[in-house]
């Protein structure tokens, strides 16, 4: 049986009722060998996939640090791993999180900035809407002098259904602060994350 998952408990028994009817609807015999167990591997899936929602992101956050030797430069965590689920189709998006921000006085340990990704990402999601979470998060708790969230994602929505462009990217960013007003900030972060500005 699956490890970690009670299918004693009530709620969890309506859930599975519910998977066990959608593998009917797909036109497959729930009650086979091989789907016995399905339910409540799939429930307990979720329970992973989604845990964000059993948290508040913002917690990550709390605990700072002030003896950095008044350290006011750009903080960059970069490549952080996205996993998330798109609430439109309930598939996943996958890619990377480069989140940056400029010391008001008060750092944050660098796990906490991944967390954050995580506790947000673990929702059902649209990209644009996890950048903004990220993003406001740091900016509200921390108040630094700028915030900057990019993301770059594939989304299996587009790439594996409907139009079925495999080789797409979704890239989305807020900045805030000293790296939506100083050019300079800016640059010093398209440099460090490796991306060029192109035009700008």
């Amino acid at each position: 049986m699956v490890e970690n998952f009670d299918i004693e408990d009530p709620k969890n028994k309506e859930a599975m009722k519910h998977v066990r009817a959608l593998l009917g609807y797909l036109g497959d015999d729930p009650e086979r060998e091989g789907l016995q167990e399905t339910p409540a591997r799939v429930l307990s899936a979720m329970q992973e996939h989604f845990a964000g929602y059993n948290e508040d992101p913002e917690d990550h956050l709390i605990k700072t640090f002030e003896e950095v030797c008044g350290y006011d430069e750009v903080v960059l965590v970069s490549d952080i791993d996205v996993h998330s689920h798109c609430e439109h189709h309930m598939v996943p998006f996958v890619g990377k999180a480069h989140v940056a921000y400029i010391p008001d006085g008060r750092v944050v340990g660098l796990s906490k900035l991944a967390r954050v990704v995580e506790g947000y990402s673990k929702r059902l999601q649209v990209q644009e809407k996890l950048t903004m979470q990220i993003a406001n998060a740091i900016e509200k708790v921390l108040e630094p002098a700028g915030v900057a969230v990019i993301i770059q994602c594939q989304h299996f929505c587009m790439c594996h259904r409907g139009i079925q462009k495999a080789n797409s990217w979704t890239t989305t960013s807020k900045l805030t602060g000293a790296f939506m007003n100083n050019p300079s900030s800016r640059l010093e972060l398209f440099q460090l994350i490796g991306m060029r500005k192109g035009g700008a």
